[in-house]
């Protein structure tokens, strides 16, 4: 914990291999495609001004106290990605909340010690937890509530509030924190020309706005919002169902940004790093291209096919079949896993409703 890691979030306070910068987009990619940013910033000379002037960070290091997880202090590094689901300004196409956010999508990516692997656990946003008190927006506590849904934690104390509860529920120290919205996803698919997946059935989605026969499509932003936002015509219906589809479009993504050679033409990759550092939120630890430089670095030799990507174990509420509740034994192990920087078993999730359903085959990489 001392001053030395400096690149962690410290105090407290919406997959194949390739060489080189193609490679460092495997992770962070996983949400927000942020290490696009990183090599961007990184060989454009006077740009650089530019792009380090469109990043906004978040202080989480100085609204969070003392009480957190230990640093691991064995290399490992621990992510939270958010997708904040925001309806205000840009975003007031899709529906009204009163100005508010939720944290629509998050994921907690572990980079294993030597950075050659990671894991990714989703975090349905309908699991009921006990979210801790929280300093909300204008400075007062909220206090903590027992069995709330988890996004409720960013809704009322923000990314703060989120690292907090996610800290708290797994035990383990959220190293970097990485948030991007409805308008900026859109933004970022649209310059990177599209992602090419493949339907094995009709999606029809009128809340996510979403209709597309089988076959294969190359997805505007627009089309790739309403895919990651499509819950009632896949699978069962629940978000359990949308996370399966998201965990298969961000195969997709990943794959797209290989196959355009950004790497090899430089206004394509201008306009995406441009994009990517206006689309995301990082925390103090990465607000600036030297910082996003240095932590896609030690990520470069992490290949798409190294991430391994689960839900995290649940079941359904019986008293409400629109929440899930976790299960406890098996969440356990989940983080017990990564707490020791171990793969997390097949046992773990072999009972969790989140590993169940046909939602997983309804996209495939184009």
């Amino acid at each position: 914990m001392g001053d030395g890691n400096s690149s962690r979030i410290r105090a407290s306070g919406k997959r194949r291999r390739e060489k080189g910068g193609r490679r460092r987009a495997s992770v962070v990619a996983a949400w927000a495609a942020a290490a696009l940013v990183l090599v961007g910033g990184s060989g454009l000379g006077y740009v650089y001004f530019k792009l380090n002037g469109n990043l906004n960070g978040v202080d989480i290091n100085a609204q969070l106290g003392g009480d957190r997880p230990a640093d691991s202090g064995d290399g490992s590094q621990n992510i939270l990605v958010l997708g904040s689901d925001s309806r205000s300004g840009a975003n007031a196409a899709y529906g009204h909340d009163g100005g508010g956010a939720r944290s629509d999508t998050a994921m907690i990516v572990h980079i294993y010690k030597g950075h050659k692997k990671a894991s990714v656990v989703s975090v349905p946003r309908d699991t009921l937890i006990d979210r801790p008190d929280c300093t909300g927006p204008h400075g007062a506590t909220e206090a903590g509530r027992r069995l709330t849904m988890f996004n409720t934690a960013y809704e009322v104390g923000g990314p703060a509030c989120a690292v907090k509860t996610v800290e708290q529920m797994s035990g383990l120290r959220m190293d970097h924190y990485i948030e991007v919205d409805f308008t900026g996803f859109k933004k970022l698919i649209n310059t990177l020309g599209g992602v090419k997946i493949t339907t094995t059935q009709a999606i029809d989605d009128p809340k996510s706005h979403l209709k597309l026969a089988p076959g294969t499509h190359t997805l505007s932003g627009e089309q790739s919002l309403g895919l990651v936002r499509t819950r009632h015509s896949v699978g069962d219906g629940s978000d359990l169902g949308r996370i399966q589809v998201q965990q298969s479009f961000i195969k997709a993504l990943i794959e797209q940004v290989k196959s355009v050679g950004v790497f090899s033409n430089p206004k394509k990759l201008y306009d995406l790093a441009d994009t990517a550092t206006r689309t995301i939120t990082p925390d103090s630890q990465l607000d600036s291209v030297n910082k996003l430089v240095g932590f896609a670095g030690g990520l470069k030799d992490l290949g798409a096919q190294d991430v391994h990507m689960v839900t995290l174990p649940v079941r359904y509420d019986p008293a409400d079949p629109n929440r899930v509740l976790p299960l406890p034994a098996a969440t356990q192990q989940v983080w017990s896993a990564l707490k020791q920087d171990k793969p997390i078993p097949a046992s773990a999730t072999r009972d969790s409703a989140g590993d169940k359903g046909s939602a997983h085959s309804v996209v495939n990489a184009g």
